[in-house]
């Protein structure tokens, strides 16, 4: 997983996902954010997720593509559905959609983006989830229409429909105790925690386990995953592994790499033999 709003280009974010495809990982993902969120050089500045996803798309044969997460105040849900649709079948099936109520700010600002309350927000966030899975799900030849508080939609035929079926896996996370379990139970295929603690991501999944048991929903249909800032510079490879098995024990099934040197290809290497083998 890279962080482009840190500064990376198109070429150095294809480098690390051809490096990943090739040395055997299962997806490469990317943040979707439009500044980084210190005040330091944002280098070439921000690249769209969805724009650089399709490319890479095309120039990759296996791993899986995503964003973790896309935002849903960038974009509105229709054009969202659109978008990565599109981008499953470029990619031949391999897309993922993270999606979130959005959290910074100041790129909202600073890109002209309305950022509404955070009630608000999440109101909008489950009126979108709606209607993504609804245009995704229409069958080809019928209608979709939605009526809600933020978002409306009216004899849509629910076009382009993506590669998958019935659609992309959808993944929501988060540390949120109320909101966020309820909204991961009913809608999403995988529940992500960034950056917790092995403790706190405990926490979380069972949280999110209890929404599924009162929503009817056999927790074990749920994935579970943690994203991990992953230094191997910096660190030994055993320290690394010995992190990461903490979170494989603690319930996780899919571990995201976060890599902050965006223009570090060899990183990617390192990490697949001297880390990957153990996990």
């Amino acid at each position: 997983m890279l962080e482009p709003q840190q500064g990376a280009t198109y070429d150095q974010q294809l480098a690390i996902a051809q490096a990943a495809e090739a040395e055997g990982f299962d997806a490469f993902f990317r943040s979707d954010h439009l500044m980084r969120f210190d005040q330091e050089d944002p280098g070439p500045g921000p690249t769209d997720s969805w724009i650089t996803l399709a490319g890479i798309a095309r120039e990759t044969s296996r791993i899986r593509l995503g964003t973790l997460v896309t935002s849903m105040t960038f974009r509105f849900p229709g054009m969202l559905a659109i978008e990565v649709a599109q981008v499953d079948v470029m990619s031949g099936g391999r897309v993922e959609l993270g999606l979130g109520a959005g959290w910074f700010d100041p790129e909202h600002h600073a890109h002209a983006v309305p950022f509404p309350p955070l009630g608000q927000r999440f109101e909008m966030f489950e009126e979108q989830l709606q209607i993504v899975v609804g245009l995704w799900t229409t069958p080809a030849g019928e209608r979709f229409s939605f009526e809600g508080q933020h978002y409306s939609v009216v004899d849509s035929p629910g076009l382009p429909k993506p590669a998958q079926q019935p659609r992309p896996p959808i993944i929501i996370g988060g540390a949120g105790k109320k909101r966020t379990p309820r909204l991961a139970a009913q809608y999403a295929d995988e529940f992500n925690v960034p950056f917790h603690s092995v403790k706190d991501f405990k926490k979380a999944i069972g949280r999110v386990k209890k929404a599924c048991e009162k929503q009817g929903r056999d927790p074990a249909s749920m994935v579970y995953s943690a994203a991990v800032n992953v230094d191997i510079r910096a660190n030994s490879a055993d320290k690394v592994v010995d992190e990461l098995s903490q979170f494989k024990e603690a319930g996780a099934e899919r571990l995201y790499l976060q890599l902050l040197d965006n223009d570090d290809v060899e990183q990617v290497s390192i990490i697949a033999k001297e880390v990957k083998p153990h996990l």
